[in-house]
């Protein structure tokens, strides 16, 4: 985790001048949630909202914007240095700190929250889901709700074979299921545009299939209520995904309908 901390460092100058953030207003912050997100979460005025591994905050200050009070906590602090700054920029009132997500109960000095939130390439950065289980327990408060969207392990599991060999196929070609422990990753290029980092060039990530985190949560004590599959992205992770609605992507309609992202809401009782 020392490690990804320090890549993520790396990663973060690259990532604000990309044009897949968008932070020069090529994208809305709004445009990272699907529609059922809104849904499932539902009047967030006046709420206290926690999101969990924020990096740049895109996401966190729709909360704010939504009129939740809001707090952004990540692993990185040149992601909390940009994040603080990009919501000043956007006049977003939102609290950010620095913390490995397994310290967030003291880094948060004990607080709880209505909703806490986390996800879209989260997960994978966490060795021990029951350990984070019981970190979440202890920040949702009674009634509050843990409300996770995560890009599904098939998503994961897919890659591409490009042509000539594979004329774009996709193929499973990565575990699906977790239990083989951390995997190194070349990190030289991040998931966006830009440049090589110029250090810190490997991260660790671990797989979890849906099944680990529901046993997780549910061994922390909380209620699964809801879960969704989707086969929609928020970007365009292989060439041939098509526009789908809230511009957003998915896999053209000759391709099998298969799930890409995933939403799981648990309360606290």
């Amino acid at each position: 985790m020392r490690v990804n901390q320090a890549n993520w460092d790396a990663r973060t100058p690259i990532h604000v001048s990309s044009r897949f953030y968008g932070l020069n207003g090529t994208v809305s912050s709004a445009d990272w949630f699907a529609d059922f997100e809104w849904t499932d979460l539902g009047e967030l005025a006046g709420r206290d909202v926690v999101h969990l591994q924020c990096h740049l905050g895109t996401e966190t200050v729709v909360f704010a914007e939504r009129g939740a009070r809001t707090v952004g906590l990540d692993i990185s602090a040149e992601s909390i240095k940009q994040a603080r700054r990009i919501a000043a920029e956007q006049g977003a009132d939102v609290e950010y700190v620095q913390s490995n997500v397994y310290d967030a109960a003291a880094a948060l000095a004990g607080r709880t929250f209505d909703v806490v939130y986390t996800g879209k390439g989260a997960m994978c950065y966490l060795p021990d889901l029951d350990r984070w289980a019981g970190v979440v327990d202890g920040l949702v408060r009674p009634g509050g709700v843990l409300y996770v969207v995560e890009f599904h392990p098939l998503l994961y599991a897919l890659s591409v074979v490009p042509p000539p060999d594979g004329g774009d196929e996709l193929l499973l070609r990565h575990d699906f299921l977790g239990g083989r422990g951390a995997v190194e990753r070349d990190s030289t290029f991040t998931y966006t545009d830009g440049p090589a980092l110029p250090e810190a060039r490997v991260s660790y990530e671990w797989m979890h299939g849906v099944g680990e985190v529901i046993n997780a949560l549910t061994g922390a004590g909380l209620r699964i209520e809801r879960l969704r599959e989707s086969e929609r992205l928020p970007w365009r992770r292989w060439p041939l995904m098509t526009p789908a609605e809230g511009g957003w992507f998915r896999l053209p309609d000759s391709a099998p309908r298969i799930p890409l992202m995933y939403a799981l809401l648990a309360r606290k009782h």
